[in-house]
């Protein structure tokens, strides 16, 4: 459905048919059923956790993370678990009682005004399309480990290299046509390849845990020791070591994006967000020790290059641990897939309600396949062209995944701040019930004090992640722009937000003029 109604006014919800509870929910909010209504209980888990992609993310940052603080690193990955459980606690709520396609955008619409949830849509789509160019980059964490061939562009494999940083743009272009092609097809294809790639990297992630424990070098107590973060001190590391935690667990209200999809979603999703975001902490959380425990040495420099892919065919051999890496390139193409599918659902969704330029093309669904084609092709190309920074420096790598996990954090905020001041105005209500009859969930009289906790830890970690610090975004000088990246792009990405809608102000007042006159005139 495409409106074409001025920016802040929602359109009154029409009378439309009812075919079942899911399309009733959609028909409340004032929208009619044209996505496939075809995901059940497990797509729905693996909507969220194929975003999160915990192999993914952790190949991705590991030696990041430990070449900032050392072994006692691990300690920042339960507390932003933790934090993020207290935001998913929020989200679930929410999704229980807006099952709707968009869901940041439109859960900050509805908590707040259209204008401030406007603007936390855009600051969330713009982030999730770099965590896509992100999350491609990491083919680069493992496909030259497999197969030397893998490194089409020079020798040197290491993202901090211009080899390695080109040849990751350029094996991250050729997956972004593939999970393009993808969204576009069908959203039953794209139902089964999450599900058997989630599949795959949950059975994957369990066999990495139990193999890297039963190969450990060392006791947990290593965790506690504090030699690798003497550089930054103890505090400093952890903060800095926390953006490996921070890149993980992020996505899991992608159970919420596709509850347009999803068969019973007031049920469903609110569940499928919680055991995402817990199974992906837990295993990750696992992963990380036990590299930490079975990596060969700790002090020869090659984990905090390597990462986990050194350790993985150093202590089990090069046949089990390519095998396992293996998984690991399945689990980047599906979280890559599974994060553009959610920026194209926050961009229909947005477009739906006419708030971005070309809304009416991009709100268009085939209705053979289901899917909004043109926000999949936007999403690619946009993507693309991010992954073009790779070539001009190594250093765009940390710059880009930084900056998606920024917006993503500050978008999250954006929904947990006005959620607050809705319970404390005891205008946010825990009744209602569910497709099935049950009652919504709710976090009841643990309300205010939950949602206070994530509105805290999401600002604090926001600030975190973009503190500009030389040593972090441009260790080697000289690229200030790198180290002042996330913050020059937040700022920008507002600015044009700002400039469009008073760019849409101002052609809306003509027309709003023009009609008053020829109904005054009739």
């Amino acid at each position: 459905m495409t409106t074409t109604t001025p920016p802040d006014v929602r359109p009154d919800p029409p009378h439309l048919p009812v075919a079942d509870p899911g399309e009733g929910s959609l028909a409340e909010f004032g929208y009619r059923q044209e996505l496939h209504r075809s995901l059940g209980r497990y797509a729905s888990f693996a909507a969220g956790f194929s975003f999160i992609s915990v192999l993914t993310a952790v190949f991705q940052f590991f030696a990041f993370g430990y070449a900032f603080g050392g072994p006692v690193f691990f300690w920042a990955w339960p507390v932003v678990l933790v934090g993020q459980l207290l935001v998913a606690a929020c989200f679930a709520e929410l999704a229980a009682r807006y099952p709707i396609s968009g869901a940041i955008y439109q859960w900050s619409s509805r908590l707040s005004t259209p204008s401030f949830g406007w603007f936390a849509g855009w600051i969330m789509v713009t982030g999730q399309i770099v965590v896509v160019a992100a999350a491609a980059l990491a083919l680069q964490m493992v496909l030259p480990a497999i197969w030397s061939g893998f490194q089409l562009v020079g020798t040197d494999p290491a993202l901090k290299s211009p080899d390695g940083a080109a040849n990751a743009a350029l094996l991250g272009l050729v997956l972004l046509v593939l999970t393009t092609l993808v969204n576009v097809l069908d959203n039953r294809l794209m139902s089964v390849i999450n599900r058997v790639g989630v599949t795959a990297e949950i059975i994957g992630a369990v066999l990495i845990v139990v193999l890297l424990l039963t190969h450990s070098e060392r006791t947990p107590s290593i965790t506690f020791h504090t030699e690798g973060a003497a550089q930054h001190g103890l505090f400093g590391a952890l903060l800095v070591g926390s953006f490996t935690a921070a890149y993980v667990m992020v996505g899991f209200d992608s159970a919420g994006e596709m509850s347009e999809e999803t068969h019973n979603p007031r049920r469903t999703a609110p569940r499928t967000i919680l055991t995402a975001l817990g199974a992906a902490g837990l295993l990750g959380g696992l992963i990380v020790l036990g590299g930490i425990l079975a990596a060969p040495s700790l002090t020869d420099g090659r984990l905090g290059v390597d990462g986990l892919s050194y350790v993985l065919t150093s202590s089990l051999g090069d046949g089990v641990g390519k095998a396992l890496l293996a998984d690991v390139v399945i689990a980047i193409a599906v979280a890559t897939l599974a994060i553009q599918t959610a920026a194209c659902r926050m961009l229909f969704s947005m477009a739906r309600d006419g708030q971005l330029p070309f809304s009416e093309r991009l709100a268009r669904v085939n209705p053979r396949t289901g899917m909004p084609s043109a926000p999949a092709l936007v999403v690619g190309v946009l993507a693309a062209a991010l992954l073009l920074l790779n070539f001009a420096s190594p250093e765009a790598f940390l710059a880009i995944g930084t900056t998606c996990i920024v917006m993503l954090y500050l978008a999250y905020a954006m929904v947990t701040g006005p959620l607050l001041v809705r319970r404390l105005r005891g205008e946010f209500s825990s009744a209602g019930t569910d497709e099935t009859g049950a009652r919504l969930f709710s976090l009841g009289r643990w309300g205010i004090p939950v949602n206070a906790l994530a509105l805290l830890y999401g600002l604090l970690m926001t600030i975190n992640l973009a503190w500009p610090r030389a040593a972090v975004y441009d260790p080697a000088g000289g690229h200030w722009y790198f180290q002042w990246f996330t913050v020059l792009f937040l700022g920008v990405t507002v600015a044009v937000g700002v400039a469009f809608r008073a760019y849409r102000r101002r052609a809306a007042t003509p027309a709003a003029a023009a009609a008053v006159a020829e109904t005054a005139t009739a």
